[in-house]
C-alpha cells in the first residue's frame, strides 16, 4: 500500500455534522408527513414522511462523500465520529420500523379502489428501496470510520492506494446484496463484528424485498 497522505482540511461545504443532517432530514420528513396527512394521504402519510427523510439524508450524505479523495475521506470519517453513533442507531431503527409500515400499506393497497392501489403499491416499493439504501449508507460511513479511527487499517482492498468512500461503499453494498465479503479482507475483530451485524440486518431486508415483490404481484393481479 502506498503511504497514507494523511488528513487534510475538509472544505467548509462538507462540514455539516451527522446530527445536523439528521435534524434537517427529520424536519423535512415531519413536514412532508403533515402535509400528506392534511392532503388526505391517510395511512400512507408516515411512509411519505420517511421517504422524504431518507432521500434528504441519503442525498445530502452521498453528495458530500462521493467526491472525497482518500485524504479527505480520512478527515471526514474522523470528524464525523463523535456525532455518528446516535444518528446511526436512529436511522437503522427507523429503516427497519418503516418495513412494518410498508406491510400495512401493502395490505391496504390490495383492498384500495381503482388507481389508488397502484399508487400505494409504488410507494411501498420505493419505501423498501430507500430503507435498504439508508442501511447500507450508514454502514458505508461506519466502515470508513472504523478504518480511519486511530492508525488507518483493518480492511485490505488489495490495492496500493488508501481507500476512499467509494471503496467502503463497495464493501457495504456487497455485504448488503450477498451477505458476505468478496475480494476484501477484514483484518480486525471490530470490523468483522460490524460486518456480521450488517449481514444480519441485510437478511431480513432482503426477505422483505422478496415478500414485497410477491405481494405486489399477487395483490395487483386480483
Amino acid at each position: 500500500m502506498r503511504p497514507d497522505p494523511g488528513p487534510r482540511s475538509v472544505p467548509p461545504a462538507f462540514h455539516a455534522s451527522a446530527r445536523l443532517k439528521l435534524f434537517v432530514a427529520v424536519a423535512a420528513g415531519a413536514l412532508a408527513c403533515v402535509v400528506a396527512a392534511l392532503g388526505g394521504a391517510g395511512r400512507t402519510s408516515p411512509l411519505i414522511g420517511w421517504d422524504v427523510l431518507a432521500v434528504v439524508f441519503g442525498g445530502w450524505t452521498w453528495r458530500v462523500v462521493w467526491r472525497l479523495d482518500p485524504a479527505l475521506t480520512r478527515t471526514h470519517a474522523q470528524e464525523e465520529n463523535p456525532s455518528r453513533d446516535l444518528a446511526d442507531a436512529l436511522l437503522i431503527g427507523a429503516s427497519l420500523a418503516s418495513l412494518v409500515a410498508v406491510g400495512v400499506v401493502l395490505f391496504g393497497a390490495s383492498h384500495a379502489p381503482g388507481n389508488e392501489r397502484y399508487w400505494e403499491a409504488a410507494l411501498a416499493v420505493f419505501s423498501v428501496f430507500v430503507s435498504w439504501t439508508i442501511v447500507h449508507t450508514v454502514f458505508t460511513l461506519k466502515y470508513a470510520r472504523l478504518y480511519y479511527l486511530g492508525t488507518p487499517g483493518g480492511i485490505d482492498f488489495n490495492e496500493p492506494d488508501p481507500p476512499q468512500y467509494s471503496d467502503f461503499a463497495y464493501l457495504a453494498f456487497t455485504i448488503g446484496m450477498t451477505f458476505q465479503v468478496s475480494d476484501t479482507d477484514l483484518q480486525t475483530k471490530e470490523i468483522r463484528r460490524a460486518a456480521l451485524r450488517h449481514a444480519w440486518m441485510s437478511f431480513p431486508l432482503g426477505a422483505v424485498i422478496i415478500a414485497t415483490s410477491i405481494n405486489l404481484v399477487s395483490g395487483l393481479a386480483k
